[in-house]
């Protein structure tokens, strides 16, 4: 059982995740936008998947704040617009997006585990999808046949 000093970090933790997973829904929509040439079409596809799951990731994190008894923030996570669009750029851009949003669901899970079964399932699934994500974009930055997982 949470008492409410940690419900009241849980939901500052959630209003960041939901903060952070907005800010995806505006990245990977711009993204989605300036792609061209001819890997276009299935590019533009995935990017408009992330920026749809990322909605979905923070419609999750505000009815978990609301469950707490919190306000769900009306703020966006930071943006940033380098004017770099090459696929590239986009996928290192969204990597550093991911891991900030990664470490943020592991704030979660440290602040909530054996306290809120609810939030720490919540906590691991997200998680795990988080990780699988990165996991692809990582792949998609490798050269191909390079078996080694990119790194900057």
């Amino acid at each position: 059982m949470m008492n409410d000093n940690e419900k009241q970090a849980a939901i500052e933790t959630l209003n960041r995740i939901m903060e952070l997973e907005l800010a995806g829904v505006v990245r990977y929509t711009h993204y989605s936008l300036m792609v061209f040439g001819y890997n276009r079409i299935p590019i533009v596809s995935w990017l408009k998947g992330n920026a749809d799951e990322s909605m979905a990731h923070a419609g999750k994190a505000g009815e978990f704040v609301t469950m707490l008894g919190g306000h769900p923030s009306l703020k966006i996570g930071p943006l940033l617009e380098t004017h770099q669009h090459d696929i590239g750029d986009i996928l290192r851009e969204s990597l550093e997006q991911e891991s900030t949003t990664l470490k943020a669901y592991y704030d979660l899970l440290e602040q909530v585990e054996g306290k809120s079964v609810a939030l720490e399932e919540y906590a691991r699934e997200m998680i795990l999808l988080e990780e699988m994500h990165l996991d692809e974009v990582n792949k998609m930055l490798r050269k191909p046949g390079e078996i080694t997982p990119f790194s900057e």
